[in-house]
């Protein structure tokens, strides 16, 4: 196969997390060799440079397509983006995901287009509650991805540190303002989390592990504890308190 090339406008911007495999079914379910999708790719969505070779190289990994790229693939192959990729990381890739253009998204959530410009690169979330909440909305956020990316996953992290190794109820006010869960909820989600951190470690203690064994083991829960978080409140999966 020979080398393939095409232009980078961004370089250093990563495209989203494309999921080959699912390319390639769709592909093949169409009945389509990638000569035809590299034809439809250039003479309907103007993209000069695909060939049948970056075609497959998509579908191999070895390349991932850029968002206008995955945006025309999509077309080609009748289907939405958010088909073609993987779970969506960042707040771009949740846009991609959703087919909307950064202007739609700014205007939903009612931010100036380079203040969410900013928020998609990689800057902090400045959003108030209501734009927070209308960017759940628009995107159709879970809470764990919202709060991932709006940046506040590292701080909740911390705090969930804190609460298991030490009182809890402390860090109920604190959680909460980065989690919009009810309180009641979010109290039992904190208490069991502190139980089940300060059980294990004297169960681990108890067993002869030692100190260098429990450490770490402590360690291990402290890494997962987000995740731990999700699963024990219930919302892994679930839509945002504020009606996403």
């Amino acid at each position: 196969m020979a080398p393939v090339h095409r232009p980078s406008p961004h370089p250093s911007r990563p495209g989203p997390p494309f999921d080959g495999l699912a390319a390639r079914r769709l592909r093949a379910a169409l009945g389509m060799g990638p000569d035809h999708v590299a034809h439809g790719l250039r003479v309907s969505y103007g993209l000069a440079h695909a060939t049948p070779d970056l075609v497959m190289a998509w579908e191999r990994g070895t390349l991932t397509p850029d968002s206008s790229e995955l945006t025309a693939l999509a077309g080609v192959l009748w289907c939405s983006p958010g088909e073609l990729i993987g779970r969506p990381r960042t707040l771009r890739e949740h846009r991609v995901a959703r087919s909307l253009a950064p202007q739609d998204v700014a205007r939903a959530a009612g931010l100036p287009l380079a203040a969410y410009l900013r928020a998609e690169e990689g800057g902090p979330w400045r959003g108030t509650e209501r734009q927070t909440a209308a960017l759940a909305q628009v995107l159709a956020l879970s809470l764990p991805d919202l709060v991932t990316v709006t940046g506040r996953e590292a701080q909740l992290a911390e705090l969930l540190r804190r609460a298991v190794e030490s009182r809890w109820q402390a860090y109920v006010r604190p959680v909460a303002r980065i989690v919009p869960l009810d309180r009641r909820v979010l109290e039992r989600t904190l208490q069991e989390l502190h139980q089940d951190y300060q059980g294990h470690m004297a169960a681990t203690l108890s067993w002869g592990g030692g100190t260098a064994d429990s450490s770490a083991a402590g360690r291990a829960y402290l890494d997962g504890i987000v995740a731990t978080f999700w699963s024990t409140a219930g919302a892994g999966g679930a839509p945002d308190p504020y009606g996403a």
